[in-house]
């Protein structure tokens, strides 16, 4: 599959994450981004940034391995899905995600 832009590549990304406990596991993997980042620069232990990588993409990819039985499309989008995490994670937070779910499957 070939996107033209983000917007046409994120109801495919959703349709990647249907199953509740993948996305928990994303937005728990989010988290602790944010809280590693703040972390590290309150701290200036920049020796730790692979720590980001790991709570990111861990928890996200336990998710798709043992939920969703897909693979991650970090390994063939990686752009769009880094950004999609973060839109995901947004639409979460901001309680427009179910919405967004409905819609892929109006049924």
């Amino acid at each position: 599959m070939q996107f033209k832009s983000f917007a046409e590549f994120y109801p495919y990304y959703l349709s990647e994450h249907r199953d509740p406990r993948c996305r928990q596991l994303h937005y728990a993997g989010s988290t602790l981004v944010l809280l590693l980042l703040v972390g590290l620069i309150w701290s200036g232990a920049w020796s730790y940034w692979w720590l980001l990588l790991l709570a990111g993409y861990g928890f996200a990819w336990v998710g798709h391995f043992k939920f969703e039985h897909n693979k991650p499309a970090t390994f063939k989008y990686p752009f769009y899905s880094l950004l999609g995490d973060w839109v995901m994670y947004k639409d979460f937070l901001t309680g427009q995600l179910n919405q967004k779910l409905r819609q892929l499957n109006p049924h």
